[in-house]
């Protein structure tokens, strides 16, 4: 005999909706905790009969007066499920210490609140039932069929009107990326925000739900506002339930039309900015996060209703656990639950893509917290979300296959399997990498272009391609009209400045004006003397010994060429260099005298044997080899502060010497050094990888 436990007084019973196969359900509420528990026909009419008191006499009254077919133990499952959720009243020893050994689980360490409560917590601000009910009337308007066909109408404008002026649209979204339009946009979101909750609300009060609070959660210390509509679960009608769920992001798209067509209608100043920003605001937060099904939002509950299935995540969850493990170990177990081969499979991809797109999201989120706080606090925060929300998860499984480890060791697919994966391992842990590559690029000792320093005409040239020349050495005489214009116009000022000057000295009436035209007389010489140092430019000299190269082929006098022209290239004649930027990872494993080989990204360029003459140990500040950095096409990342190529990370510099007799090239090129190294296997380099990154980061500033 297995006698039952009484249900408590106050719970109420509500049908629900029809399921997929037409069974009918009943939803169960808990008043006192406004939770609410979805039941099936067979569980409800159990509860119909739970007055016998015993679980025999239930299973037989329901298998006698129903079509179903129930046993006792279908009876004790519904009577556990409502011990574990305390939906029953506790009665005897037994029940009070089931009751305390749940209320001792619940409770938990200082350690386990704080974390609990930084991870997610909420805080009731207002209880707005009363006021809701008393301001519904007001409201009626929204829901109204002509405003939102007005709205629709809206919106077609709205986007037609935008089209028009969309390039006006994106300045006005780049001049807002500052941190005074970060605020408004702030502002903007808590507004457009309660107006999602209010809509929310107001939709549950338009059907009979009470809403018993609003206020602020907090996800990660971030602050989201909330609203307690539980009490949509125990409406009858799908379509109505689907309407609660949706009104919040209806609410936002309302905004967000007409604050678009606004904007396209008013003048600027401030109206229009204020337009503006509930536009962007609400298209955004509706469109990218609330409807997002892949964590507790808006689109989520959506999904979960048009499905009929609740507590979508963990139940597809449960299915893509078991499918790995078929996949991985052919274990042959039954599923959690029997669907429909396609809604299977859409389940089964949901979680994978659900899985994914958490993992980006948390290591997102790691990693602001570290940024956001001081080294330590940041550091141990960011470990908190790793090993709460990733590695978590991971241990649970490992966790589930160990449990199973007689059938995945006695599974062949876990043998291949196992030898897969220790063949990889064994790949990995082997010390097989013995070489490292560089960045790097070879250049004469010595390379200049020569420029026209400004418009000019081609007098003569001195020296014919490919001779040698002498540091000083004169290569080109350009002149320049209009400098020798201005030089002959202020020799002409100088002449007439001097000869007044001296007539001043001749009699009184000129002597009062001498004075001034001594220092006119001045300026002029001054500005002679400036425009001989311009010309004397137009002289274009070899600022060092070597060969000269590419002269212009077209080249002649009489020619007129542009200012900042290149007219010709003068290589060193000192042998060439290589140099090039080594990674932090690999700078332990090169040694100065190894062996290489350079390979030019000029595909004309023959490979070049190559020896490791010096490497600097201190990382470079600023890379001073743009060819190398990623803003001219290298492949060493940097971001640019001010006029330096600052690393993204670190990076040494390495100096290469070739081996043979090669003539330098005509100008500098990029390309790859392949150096000797000491072995060393991938999991070693990922290691002290990892090692460097979390050395250094405790230990700045």
């Amino acid at each position: 005999m297995t006698a039952l436990p009484a249900l408590r007084d106050e719970l109420a019973l509500h049908p629900g909706p029809a399921g997929p196969s037409g069974a009918p359900s009943w939803t169960l509420q808990d008043p006192v905790r406004n939770r609410f528990f979805q039941l099936p026909w067979a569980a409800v009419e159990i509860l119909a009969r739970w007055k016998l008191g015993e679980a025999h006499a239930v299973a037989r009254a329901t298998s006698a007066e129903t079509t179903l077919t129930v046993s006792a133990r279908d009876v004790t499952a519904v009577a556990e499920f409502l011990s574990t959720h305390q939906l029953v009243t506790p009665v005897g020893e037994e029940a009070t210490a089931r009751l305390a050994r749940l209320t001792a689980e619940k409770r938990s360490s200082w350690a386990g609140w704080l974390l609990h409560h930084y991870l997610f917590f909420r805080v009731p601000l207002v209880r707005p039932d009363r006021f809701l009910s008393a301001t519904l009337g007001l409201t009626a308007w929204v829901y109204s069929r002509a405003f939102l066909r007005a709205t629709a109408v809206a919106l077609l404008a709205g986007l037609f009107l935008v089209g028009r002026q969309w390039d006006s649209f994106l300045a006005t979204l780049v001049e807002l990326l500052s941190w005074q339009g970060l605020a408004c946009y702030g502002l903007a979101y808590i507004f457009v925000k309660t107006i999602h909750e209010l809509g929310h609300a107001y939709t549950a009060k338009r059907y009979g739900c009470r809403v018993p609070t609003m206020g602020v959660a907090f996800l990660l210390l971030w602050p989201l506002l909330y609203t307690d509509t539980n009490e949509a679960w125990k409406l009858a009608d799908r379509d109505q339930r689907t309407k609660v769920a949706a009104a919040g992001v209806a609410a936002e798209l309302l905004v967000a039309t007409w604050a678009m067509l606004a904007w396209s209608l008013l003048p600027d100043g401030a109206a229009r900015s204020i337009a503006f920003l509930l536009a962007t605001t609400t298209w955004v937060s509706s469109l990218v996060i609330n409807l997002s099904p892949f964590l507790r939002f808006d689109g989520y509950f959506l999904l979960m209703d048009r499905l009929d299935m609740p507590n979508l995540h963990g139940r597809s969850f449960a299915l893509a656990r078991w499918k790995l493990r078929e996949w991985l170990f052919a274990l042959g177990e039954p599923p959690p639950e029997r669907f429909a081969r396609g809604r299977a499979a859409f389940l089964i991809a949901f979680a994978f893509a659900t899985w994914a797109y958490r993992l980006l999201l948390f290591l997102g989120i790691a990693i602001l917290v570290y940024h956001l706080f001081f080294k330590a606090l940041g550091l141990l925060l960011f470990v908190v979300e790793i090993a709460w929300f990733i590695l978590r998860p991971i241990w649970r499984e490992l966790q589930a296959w160990g449990q199973r480890r007689r059938a995945i060791l006695a599974s062949r697919r876990s043998a291949v399997l196992l030898l897969a994966l220790g063949g990889v391992l064994l790949l990995l842990a082997l010390p097989w990498r013995g070489s490292v590559t560089a960045q790097a690029v070879i250049m004469a000792d010595g390379y200049a272009l020569l420029y026209a320093p400004g418009p000019a005409i081609v007098e003569r040239i001195e020296v014919a391609p490919g001779e040698a020349v002498k540091a000083g050495q004169v290569l080109l005489r350009l002149s320049s009209p209009d400098l020798e214009q201005r030089l002959r116009q202020v020799e002409i000022r100088i002449r007439r400045l001097t000869a007044e000057a001296e007539a001043g000295t001749l009699s009184a009436a000129h002597s009062a004006r001498r004075n001034p035209l001594l220092e006119a007389l001045k300026g002029a010489t001054a500005e002679r003397a400036g425009l001989l140092r311009e010309l004397e430019r137009y002289r274009i000299a070899a600022p060092a010994a070597g060969r000269l190269l590419d002269l212009e082929p077209d080249l002649h006098s009489g020619q007129w060429v542009a200012g900042a022209e290149p007219l010709a290239a003068l290589r060193g004649a000192g042998p060439p260099r290589i140099e090039g930027l080594l990674e932090e990872a690999d700078i332990h494993r090169v040694a100065i005298g190894a062996e290489g080989r350079f390979f030019s990204d000029n595909l004309g360029l023959p490979a070049l044997d190559v020896r490791v003459v010096d490497i600097e140990r201190g990382a470079l500040r600023a890379v001073d080899l743009p060819y190398l950095a990623s803003v001219f096409g290298g492949a060493v990342p940097v971001r640019e502060v001010g006029q330096e190529l600052v690393p993204e990370r670190a990076v040494y510099r390495l100096r290469l010497a070739l081996t043979g007799d090669v003539t330098p090239p005509a100008m500098e090129l990029r390309g790859t050094a392949h150096l000797d190294a000491t072995a060393e296997s991938p999991l070693s380099k990922l290691w002290k990888s990892v090692a460097v990154v979390l050395l250094r980061e405790s230990g700045s500033s």
